[in-house]
């Protein structure tokens, strides 16, 4: 019964935390932004290099496929680049984290910051995703064809940049949630 009244009072929150506890949370957070910069520079790159040309009757007649064909590929290429740059941008303030695991300032604004590009990563990635399903499927209310049986090696190509940049999204979101952990267990440590 003595537990059960001290559950209520509040006596449960305030068990010690380790003094080492963020600095492992905070080299997750190292090893995920070196992992979100692999992917969203890898899914840049595929794309911003991704064409393909078909020859029609003769070879002088040609149908090209590039990626800066669309808008929405565009767009998903620089936005992938903006969100590497600023993965290389955050990891000295990832590196301080590891040293001094109670700078809070920092870590605030590397949530706000990682919310943004969270945002901006998921808003670039979903157009380039749209365009590519209605290259791999078409709309047969518009009368658009699939056009991914002709240009199957820029189909593919546009498709696997897209696992580059949602890995990203998956890496932020990971993030934030360490971030959320490290700054809970620093309330902790000040109560």
């Amino acid at each position: 019964m003595t537990k059960a009244v001290r559950l209520e009072e509040g006596d449960a929150s305030k068990v010690p935390v380790p003094v080492g506890s963020n600095k492992a949370v905070s080299v997750m957070d190292l090893v995920s932004r070196l992992v979100g910069i692999t992917g969203t520079l890898g899914a840049a790159i595929a794309m911003g290099t991704n064409e393909q040309t078909l020859p029609f009757f003769t070879r002088f007649v040609r149908f090209d496929a590039q990626y800066d064909d669309f808008r929405s590929f565009r767009l998903f290429v620089v936005v992938n680049a903006i969100v590497c740059a600023y993965f290389v941008l955050s990891i000295p303030l990832s590196i301080v984290h590891i040293m001094r695991s109670v700078a809070r300032g920092t870590r605030i604004l590397l949530v706000i910051m990682d919310t943004i590009m969270l945002a901006l990563l998921t808003a670039g990635a979903s157009a380039a995703a749209s365009i590519v399903y209605l290259a791999h499927n078409g709309n047969s209310s518009t009368n658009w064809l699939p056009v991914c049986q002709q240009y199957g090696d820029f189909c593919q190509g546009a498709s696997g940049s897209l696992i580059g940049s949602f890995g990203g999204v998956v890496v932020f979101i990971l993030l934030i949630l360490l971030a959320a952990i490290a700054l809970s267990r620093q309330a902790k440590r000040m109560v």
